[in-house]
This record gives C-alpha cells, sequence and structure tokens, in this order.
C-alpha cells in the first residue's frame, strides 16, 4: 500500500471537516424577524375558574415558554410516559405561576396569603362546599397538595409525605373535610441501579395467538425499565382530615382511586405484572377492588389481563369487563361494561355492549341494566327516572344518545346523529350536584321557558322529562353557540338563548341551573375573550363583565381576518381563515405571497364534509404552531384551510386521498386568486403531524406550490402497518393504499424546496423522528432541495424557548427564500398548468 504524503492527508482531513460543516450548516440557535418573536413571546390572558356560588373567580396565570435547559433535565421515558425522577411527577407538565382571587361584587383582586415561593400550580380544583380549592405545587424534588381558605385568604400546605402524581388524578375529595390522595411510599428505598452488564437478552415470544398493536412510543424495553415504572409508578393511598395523613393500605400502582357516593368505599384500580413490552402502561393486567375507608380489602371485582393482544380496530374494545365506577344517583352501587360481541366491532352481532351493576359487599351475581346496539360510549346518571346513555360506531360514523330509565329498565333512543354532522348536534347536558354531592343530571320542564323576559313560547303542560343542553351551535353561518330546554319524551328542543354577531360567545360554566344563571366566554373579531356572567332570565344583550383582559397581540391591531368560502372542483364546499395585513390594499400593493396552512380529516358523506366549521366572530389567538406570525411579514395567510377526504358510496375516504388532496389545495389557492389578495405563483404550505404528511404528499404529487414546511410527521405508512389516523385497515389488507399514500414512496418526485422539523424526543404515537430522516435522506439522495431540522429535547408538541424561536426562523428564512420572491417570467396561471 502506497503511503499518502502528509500535506495530502491534512488536506482529505480539512475536506472532511469542511463537508461535516456544511452539513450541519449554522447549528447556533437563531431569532426569527421581532414581531415574530414578540408574538410568540407574548404573555396569554389568565385562565379562570369559578365556584357555583359565583361570588369568587380565581385568576390563573400561565406559566410561559420553558428554556432548553429545563428540557435536559433528566427524564425517563418508559411504558408511554414521561417521568420526572426527582420527584415522581411527569415531566414537561404545564402549570400556573401566579393563583389570585377576584371578588365578583366589588371586582376587587385580592392577594392570597402563604402560597409557595416559585409557583407551579396544578390540578386547580374547588372543595365539595366551594369555600376554597385545591392545588399541587411542584418543586424540583417533590409535589405538595395545598389548599386555599377563601375566607382567610390563605393557602394551607396539607400533605405530610410528598405526592405521587405519575398516574390518573392525583387526589379526590370524599367530602368537605376529607381527602385521598396518593403520595410516594414511607420509607422508599434508593432507585433501584443499573447493572454493567445484563442478566441475559431481552426476548418476546408469540405462540401462534395474533397480537397486533399500534406504533406506540417509549414502551419498556428490558429488566431494567420495569423496574424503574414500578419504582416510580408504586405510590401510598392515604385519608386526610385535614388535621393529619392515615395510611390507606399499602403501596400499589393505583391508576384511579374514587370514593362512592355514600363516603363508605373506595373504588381503586391498579396495574400488575406482567409488564408488557407492546403496550402502554394503561394496556397492562389490571386489577379492581373495593375498599373501605380504613383501607381494608371488601372485594375484588375483576383481574384483567393485559390488553396485548387484544382486538384493535376502532369500534374493538377489549373482552373483558371495563369502565368500571359508582353510580351517581345511588349511595354506593358499581356499574362496568363488557363486550357481547367479544370486542370484535367488525362482528355481526345485534348487541354489542352490556351495562352491569353490582355491590360493593354482595358478591351475588351481577344485575344487567341494558345493552346497546352500539359500542358503548359514556353515561351520565339522573335520578331513578332517567339516565343518558350514549352509544356510538366509528365504521358507519354514527352517535346516538338513549334515555334509560333505571326503574323500568327501560333504553329508548333520543337522538342519533353522523358523528361528522356538526350541524345536528343537540349539545351536552347541563349536570348539578346532588345530595351525595355528585354530578347528576339536571332535569326541568319547560315552565323554565316562561321565566325569561320576552320568551313567546308556550310552556309545554305535559309531565316529560327536559333537560337542560348546552351546545357549540354549528350551523351555515359558523358556530353560535346555545342553551336549550329539550323535552325527552318528544324529542325536540326550544332554545333559551343562542350567542349573536358580531360576538362568538359560548357557555364556560352553569352556576344556577334552577335561577338560568351562566358564565360565559365572548370575544370578537376585535375584543379579548373575556368572561360575562349572563342571567338568561333577563334576556339581555349582554351579561356582567367580571374580567377585563387586554390584547396580547398588539402588533395584530389592524390586520383583516375573514372566514372564506369556496368550492373544490367537485362541487364540495370549503372554507378557510384569511388573514391580510395591517393596511394591505388589493388594488394598490397587488396579490401577496400564500402560506396554506391545514389539517386533512376524513368524512363518510360529501354533506359532512362540506359543513361550516369555527367562527367568523373569534378574536386571532396565535401559539408557537400558527402561520398567523408571517402576515406580519407581508403574506396573505390561509389558516385552518379544509382538506376533507370523503369516502361517499361506501368507499373508504383513503382510496382516492391524492386525488383528494390536490383538489383541496387546488381550489384554495385559486380562492385567494380570485379575491385578488393571493399571488398564485408564490405559494406555501405546511402542516403539523398528519398536516406534514399532508405537505409531503402535495409537494410529491402535486406541482402547486413554490415550497413546504413539513413539522412531526410520519412519510412512510408501512412503518404504522396497524393502521394510523382514520385507516383502520391493516397493510397486509390495503398495501396499495399505505404504499401510495406514503410521500416517501414517491420521494424522487418531491422537487419543491421542503422545510422538514421533527422534535428529537417525539413521542406520539408513529411520527417517531426517524420518520423525518428516512425521507430527508430519500429526497436528498435524488437531488431534491430538503432540509432537515432536529429540535433538541422536544417532543410532538414543541416547548422550550430556544427551539421554539429558532423553529419560528427556519420557517421565515424558508419563506423568504423560496416564496416571497415572485418567480421571473412565469405566466400567473403557469403553475395551475403544471399541477398534477
Amino acid at each position: 500500500m502506497k503511503c499518502l504524503p502528509f500535506l495530502s492527508i491534512l488536506f482529505i482531513i480539512f475536506c472532511n471537516i469542511t463537508v461535516q460543516l456544511a452539513a450541519q450548516d449554522d447549528i447556533t440557535y437563531k431569532q426569527p424577524p421581532k414581531d415574530i418573536a414578540d408574538l410568540a413571546l407574548a404573555k396569554a390572558s389568565p385562565a379562570v375558574s369559578m365556584g357555583k356560588n359565583a361570588n369568587w373567580i380565581v385568576l390563573m396565570e400561565r406559566s410561559g415558554l420553558t428554556t432548553i435547559e429545563d428540557l435536559a433535565q433528566p427524564e425517563l421515558r418508559i411504558a408511554g410516559l414521561r417521568i420526572n425522577p426527582a420527584n415522581f411527577a411527569p415531566s414537561r407538565e404545564p402549570h400556573f405561576t401566579t393563583l389570585q382571587l377576584k371578588d365578583i361584587r366589588s371586582r376587587q383582586i385580592v392577594t392570597i396569603q402563604d402560597l409557595p415561593p416559585n409557583l407551579k400550580a396544578g390540578h386547580i380544583q374547588w372543595n365539595p362546599d366551594e369555600t376554597g380549592f385545591t392545588f399541587t405545587n411542584t418543586t424540583a424534588n417533590s409535589v405538595d397538595l395545598y389548599r386555599v381558605n377563601i375566607q382567610e385568604k390563605k393557602a394551607y400546605k396539607i400533605n405530610e409525605a410528598p405526592l405521587n402524581t405519575l398516574l390518573g388524578s392525583p387526589f379526590v375529595w370524599v367530602n368537605t373535610g376529607t381527602i385521598l390522595y396518593k403520595t410516594v411510599p414511607r420509607n422508599i428505598k434508593p432507585v433501584p441501579g443499573r447493572s454493567s452488564a445484563p442478566k441475559g437478552p431481552v426476548v418476546q415470544e408469540s405462540k401462534g395467538k395474533a397480537g397486533a398493536s399500534r406504533t406506540y412510543q417509549d414502551l419498556i424495553k428490558n429488566p431494567y425499565d420495569e423496574d424503574l415504572f414500578e419504582y416510580y409508578a408504586s405510590a401510598q393511598l392515604v385519608k386526610n382530615d385535614l388535621q393529619k395523613e392515615s395510611i390507606i393500605g399499602s403501596p400499589a400502582i393505583y391508576t384511579s382511586i374514587n370514593s362512592s357516593p355514600d363516603k363508605n368505599y373506595i373504588l381503586v384500580q391498579k396495574l400488575n405484572k406482567p409488564f408488557s413490552y407492546l403496550v402502554p402502561y394503561y394496556g397492562f393486567p389490571t386489577k379492581v377492588e373495593v375498599l373501605a375507608m380504613n383501607g381494608e380489602l371488601i372485594r375484588t371485582l375483576a383481574s384483567n389481563p393485559s390488553s396485548e393482544g387484544a382486538p384493535i380496530g376502532f369500534d374493538d374494545v377489549v373482552p373483558f369487563p371495563r369502565s368500571f365506577g359508582w353510580r351517581n344517583d345511588q349511595p354506593a352501587t358499581i356499574f362496568y361494561v363488557q363486550a357481547l360481541d367479544k370486542g370484535l366491532g367488525r362482528s355481526k352481532a345485534e348487541y354489542r355492549d352490556a351495562m352491569y351493576t353490582t355491590s360493593p359487599v354482595d358478591k351475588s351475581e351481577p344485575k344487567e341494566l341494558f345493552r346497546t346496539r352500539m359500542r358503548y360510549n359514556r353515561v351520565l346518571w339522573g335520578n331513578d327516572q332517567i339516565a343518558l346513555v350514549y352509544e356510538d360506531m366509528n365504521a358507519i360514523r354514527k352517535i346516538r344518545i338513549n334515555t334509560f330509565n333505571p326503574s323500568t329498565g327501560l333504553l329508548d333512543s333520543m337522538f342519533e346523529r353522523s358523528s361528522n354532522d356538526a350541524y345536528s348536534d343537540i349539545g351536552n347536558p347541563v349536570t348539578i350536584k346532588n345530595n351525595y354531592g355528585k354530578d347528576v343530571l339536571y332535569t326541568t320542564n319547560t315552565e323554565l321557558l316562561s321565566r325569561i323576559k320576552g320568551n313567546k313560547q308556550q310552556a309545554s303542560r305535559n309531565n316529560n322529562i327536559h333537560l337542560l343542553l348546552e351546545g357549540e351551535g354549528a350551523s351555515p353561518e359558523g358556530n353560535m353557540p346555545f342553551i336549550q330546554v329539550y323535552d325527552t319524551k318528544q324529542k325536540k328542543g326550544r332554545i333559551l338563548w343562542r350567542c349573536q354577531p358580531p360576538y362568538y360567545e359560548t357557555v364556560v360554566d352553569v352556576i344556577d341551573a334552577q335561577q338560568l344563571l351562566v358564565l360565559t366566554s365572548r370575544e370578537s373579531n376585535t375584543e379579548v375573550p373575556n368572561y360575562f356572567i349572563r342571567d338568561l332570565r333577563k334576556n339581555q344583550a349582554m351579561g356582567t363583565a367580571i374580567t377585563d383582559f387586554k390584547n396580547p397581540y398588539p402588533q395584530l391591531e389592524g390586520i383583516h381576518k375573514q372566514k372564506i368560502s369556496y368550492k373544490r372542483a367537485d362541487s364540495i364546499n370549503l372554507t378557510a381563515d384569511l388573514y391580510l395585513p395591517k393596511n394591505y390594499n388589493a388594488q394598490k400593493d397587488g396579490p401577496l405571497p400564500v402560506i396554506i396552512w391545514a389539517y386533512p380529516r376524513e368524512y363518510k358523506s360529501a354533506a359532512d364534509a362540506a359543513q361550516i366549521r369555527g367562527s367568523k366572530y373569534t378574536f386571532t389567538r396565535i401559539n408557537y404552531g400558527s402561520p398567523i406570525f408571517w402576515v406580519t411579514q407581508g403574506y396573505a395567510v390561509m389558516d385552518n384551510a379544509e382538506m376533507p377526504i370523503v369516502g361517499d358510496g361506501g368507499k373508504e375516504p383513503n382510496d382516492h386521498f391524492i386525488p383528494q388532496l390536490y383538489l383541496n389545495a387546488h381550489a384554495a389557492i385559486q380562492a385567494v386568486a380570485r379575491l385578488g389578495v393571493g399571488d398564485s405563483n408564490r405559494v406555501a404550505v405546511g402542516g403539523h403531524s398528519y398536516g406534514a404528511f399532508m405537505t409531503a404528499n402535495l409537494l410529491a404529487h402535486t406541482k402547486l406550490f413554490r415550497a413546504g414546511i413539513a413539522r412531526s410527521g410520519a412519510y412512510n405508512r408501512t412503518l404504522t402497518p396497524f393502521g394510523f389516523q382514520a385507516e383502520e385497515r391493516t397493510y397486509w389488507e390495503a398495501p396499495d393504499v399505505y404504499f401510495n399514500m406514503s410521500p416517501f414512496s414517491f420521494a424522487d418526485r418531491i422537487k419543491t424546496p421542503l422545510l422538514m422539523l421533527h422534535g428529537e424526543a417525539d413521542n406520539n404515537s408513529g411520527t417517531f423522528p426517524i420518520q423525518s430522516e428516512r425521507l430527508y435522506n430519500a429526497v436528498k439522495g435524488h437531488g431534491g432541495t430538503v432540509r432537515l431540522v432536529i429540535l433538541p429535547f422536544e417532543s410532538h408538541g414543541y416547548a422550550a424557548r430556544e427551539n421554539i424561536l429558532h423553529m419560528l426562523w427556519e420557517q421565515n428564512n424558508w419563506l423568504e427564500q423560496y416564496v416571497k420572491t415572485p418567480p421571473q417570467n412565469t405566466p400567473s396561471n403557469a403553475r395551475e398548468k403544471k399541477a398534477f
């Protein structure tokens, strides 16, 4: 072998270093333009929580963006969880940094004394008698529980041992003087150490039984992960009478705790071994038990196996008992649901599910209450005359609401609609507290109508049960929220109140159903959302304002916003939210470069796909992932551009995914072009997650765009072989669909510049970072223009200030480079002619 001269070797090393530097082009964090940065860092209005007495509200100021140092803290990714090993809590939890009380009558804001320093509050919950509220506070090495006494305006630490908040709700009130919560076990041993050498290989085995599973992330991978999960998830159940703690039973991995309405029993669900390597923690073996208040085991209701190998279709469920809970309308009655069709939604069956009830102490045979013809969804208990039973079936896109009479056992269909048909939604029932302190249906009669000033509707004289329903009020005019009285026998409703233009006003909470007192949030295109107390009896145009929040986005004042409607080539109606820059004049300034941001959705009906969604009267909100930033940079922005994928006539929507994407995108571009505000030759398309998948497909199959932005997507559907999004068929049932819907299959055709971003620690099912890495390599390998940005420590949604500002810089730089500058000597319709 001939030796190379020393200088030649140095030259080769220098070239290699230069190539590596080019591949890692300028890796320091960057800042976007000032208007974009200021919008991204703007402080949102506080959140609000109100007690039913409507005398006080809690103002809760959200934490701002975290830092990259915070995200870089130690984190365990096990069993589908992200765990902070320092404090037995989920990592990355959002929190509130400020809590204040506001007196509704005087409008004065009151400081709460003795709040913990460096507040990180969560799980805000009013006490049963609403004399105060409770919250958790997270510190670097523990989570504590506080209660605030309204009368004293003071906070008190409740717990002695630190809480374990890793699984489920961390605490539950039994009554005004008793609270249950989960703590870190006393005298806990040091965290298990990891052996420098494994005890043996990691082995999984299948013995001929089908065991399909979704593509989950952060699963248990080895015995050491099992040890860590058990260590951090185990908790000690504690009862506190606000004076002292009492230990209940032994440490276990509790996923839920709930006291009986009569306060005598506790229903708990625990996880057992063996832990699965194929499904997250909520698919592990489960034991359901009834405990006395002193922790004594009264009864074991179920010992369910792992869901590993259970059917995974959208209408499939586990074949063993599920959905355990207390009947809120009785002192101590347990209900649960079990499949009658072996959990197989595609099988033929007259009835899908049955609900049973049993006593916490009596071990006699459970009593069957009713059967559902579709898949059981949920139940809302009322009294001995009524409960509401919800059932649905994804395959046929149907939702049904039934009335159930607990006294007679009669189940009767009250209302049915397509799950895609928002126009016909009757709303959600209002609930009140019963004498057990549990939420139950509020029932009334149409005499309620006579209490409303100016109401000309005649009250019915029947004895039918009536419910109070509140809903979004989707309509051809957009969402117009409402409250109505609904006759459960006649199956008709009468509107009590509906929001009126030019406002979007929605019911946040019903303060007093009998007095028709509600808390609403009202906003308009120019008015920031604020909270109002509305007395529906007075039929006022406005309620009483209880907050006066200011616009956090002064940079957006003066921009033009409108909801535009247009048709695609097959006559399906589409909409988008169009934003135009401040002081923009189409005749004077000419067409603008355009950004279209979207997320595809599947429908079984063209009529449902064409429905108007959202409201044209909402205030413009902005978050880190929004495209609205670029209206400050001279772009026309089409946000929430409808991208329906329709499967009419028994066809599956995804059978014609790509052609329908083209129809949607082409229609959107032509809509802004016809308005004279958008340049059809300077259009970018973008989206996050499934929107990123859409973006890559549009660039692979059309010539409509100058550039694309794809964030945290999945691009090779063979890596999600047991279904994805609304696709229920497996890869082996529909291989052509999986291949043709994968932009990775057509990476050689992606020549339009594509910016790809992905969180390095993405935790979403199916969107592994390797999805972006492989598509990047494929496009690069075929000579395409592509840039891949991996954001350190970020999961599927992004959190760190540095990463978010850099992401915005990347997107702005990409748009400026490939979209904003008009192409030279290109006819206005050239890109349309070359498309698809």
